[in-house]
């Protein structure tokens, strides 16, 4: 399998703080191995990243780039490299998420871009897949979470992080964590 990488495209220090977060924390939760930030210079938002991490577990690789169209070059360069634009206007998901699937178990390494501003022609050019989740606006963490589940089908929900210092005990009602190592805690509710 190929390693998946999320490009946030155009973060905005005073609009887009917590949903480049919230970018990341879906791309970590739901099994990609990194998000490149293209933008601002941000640094709060990959010292958080690097945070859960720390506790929550795993290896996940977050920074910034300098500058996204020679990232983006160099990345199509790659032998077998796949980039993916998720948008409202591309191939509607269930009609090429096979497709890329296939391209991901074979073991290319996929770039998937999702933009905060208005993303520049360039990236539906450069893009070997548009990718449409739903025909409406929506938000990119929100497209993003569904498209990695597509491609997951369901089993990034069940992947263990390891070296976690904090791990949670699914239950009907309130929250149980557990520290890794020492006996488990309540936490309110």
């Amino acid at each position: 399998m190929g390693k998946i990488y999320v490009l946030r495209l155009g973060h905005r220090i005073a609009r887009d703080k917590r949903i480049t977060t919230h970018v990341c924390l879906v791309a970590r939760a739901f099994g990609a191995d990194g998000c490149l930030i293209a933008g601002d210079f941000d640094p709060h938002v990959c010292r958080t990243i690097d945070d859960v991490c720390k506790r929550w577990g795993g290896s996940f690789e977050c920074r910034y780039i300098d500058n996204w169209r020679r990232f983006i070059r160099n990345w199509k360069s790659r032998k077998g490299s796949v980039i993916i634009h998720l948008t409202m206007y591309g191939i509607n998901l269930p009609d090429i998420i096979e497709k890329i699937r296939s391209l991901y178990l074979e073991g290319r390494d996929m770039l998937i871009i999702v933009g905060a501003e208005k993303v520049p022609w360039e990236i539906y050019e450069q893009s070997d897949f548009n990718v449409a989740i739903g025909n409406q606006p929506h938000s990119e963490v929100a497209a993003l979470a569904v498209f990695l589940d597509w491609l997951f089908q369901g089993s990034e929900l069940n992947r263990e992080f390891p070296n976690a210092e904090l791990k949670i005990v699914p239950q009907e009602r309130g929250k149980r964590v557990i520290k890794i190592g020492e006996s488990a805690k309540k936490m309110g509710r």
